[in-house]
């Protein structure tokens, strides 16, 4: 029999993924694998390897003895050195579409939260209080401002069908996707990252970590924008210097921030932007529902299920078939 290792893991049980590749020989180990010692031991023997958050590194994969495989539970596969298992003919594949609604929805729901000023209203009156918790000039009108979208891929799309109802002009910068392609969408392309810095009252990032994209939004990047600016961030953590938002949203440069994702994960309990008044956070969750996690799950098993049987893997990000001395899945 086969074995596929499932690193770490934030549901149970393991019925989904047990239904799917037991019946195909493959036995299941599944772990909580926090470092990378750890993932060391548990990769030994595996065929087949599942991860979510574990950081699967130079060092884990060079351990992989058997492994024909890395599926990550989600998109992101910043988790993963791609080049590491490309070199060693292992693919690696994701899992690009099953919450792209939900996290286009707490996009939006994060959007008007922070405008509309939601959550400050809510414990103002909790505190027992009848009146604006804010000042007049913090509650904003969508149809007046323009929002910038960093990203136009499946979320970011789905993002700027969302928020054209509302009347408000959006820029969109995606340096893989032609201008024409982007407008449209309805949207206005943006001609550098700078530009739309410099365009946006409020930006929201729908991009993958990157040598280029990692840390973007650092202190030169939060100067350029518009005093009073909106950051919104639903994609990677360390998209975003968080020393640099936690300086500029005390001094008031940055007028507000929505974050799912922070870096690091989670935030420290005694962090300053846990709070923060002109901050809304959440512990990356925007992915979630009960139907999008069964897709997940699905997914996941299902491309390990495709290995098993010899069929073609989907989704894989790193291509270690066009690698010297790659192996068949």
């Amino acid at each position: 029999m086969s074995k596929a290792l499932i690193t770490d893991h934030t549901f149970d049980p393991l019925d989904v993924e047990t239904s799917i590749l037991q019946p195909l020989g493959c036995t299941i180990d599944a772990r909580q694998c926090r470092t990378a010692a750890e993932l060391c031991e548990a990769v030994k023997g595996a065929d087949y390897v599942i991860t979510q958050f574990a950081p699967v590194n130079t060092e884990v994969i060079a351990a992989m003895d058997r492994a024909k495989i890395i599926v990550r539970y989600g998109i992101g596969v910043d988790n993963v050195d791609l080049e590491a298992a490309r070199s060693r003919g292992i693919p690696v594949c994701n899992v690009p579409d099953y919450c792209i609604d939900e996290v286009a929805d707490h996009t939006l729901a994060f959007i008007l939260a922070v405008t509309r000023q939601v959550v400050p209203h809510c414990l103002h009156l909790r505190d027992g209080q009848w009146s604006l918790a804010v000042p007049l000039v913090q509650m904003r009108t969508l149809r007046d401002m323009t929002v910038g979208v960093v990203g136009f891929g499946r979320i970011g799309r789905e993002v700027i069908r969302r928020l054209l109802p509302f009347g408000c002009v959006i820029w969109v910068f995606d340096p893989v996707v032609a201008p024409a392609v982007i407008e449209l969408s309805g949207a206005k392309a943006a001609g550098s990252f700078d530009d739309l810095l410099a365009l946006s009252d409020l930006i929201t990032l729908h991009c993958p970590v990157t040598a280029q994209t990692r840390g973007m939004i650092d202190a030169r990047a939060l100067v350029m924008m518009r005093p009073g600016a909106i950051l919104v961030n639903l994609a990677r953590g360390n998209l975003v210097d968080t020393g640099a938002l936690t300086s500029a949203l005390q001094s008031g440069r940055l007028g507000a921030a929505a974050l799912d994702v922070c870096d690091p994960e989670p935030i420290p309990t005694d962090h300053p932007l846990r709070s923060m008044p002109n901050v809304i956070l959440a512990p990356h969750i925007a992915s979630t529902s009960v139907a999008a996690v069964r897709r997940l799950r699905e997914a996941a098993a299902g491309a390990v299920a495709c290995a098993i049987l010899g069929k073609p893997i989907p989704n894989v990000v790193n291509d270690p078939a066009n690698r010297p001395g790659a192996r068949p899945a």
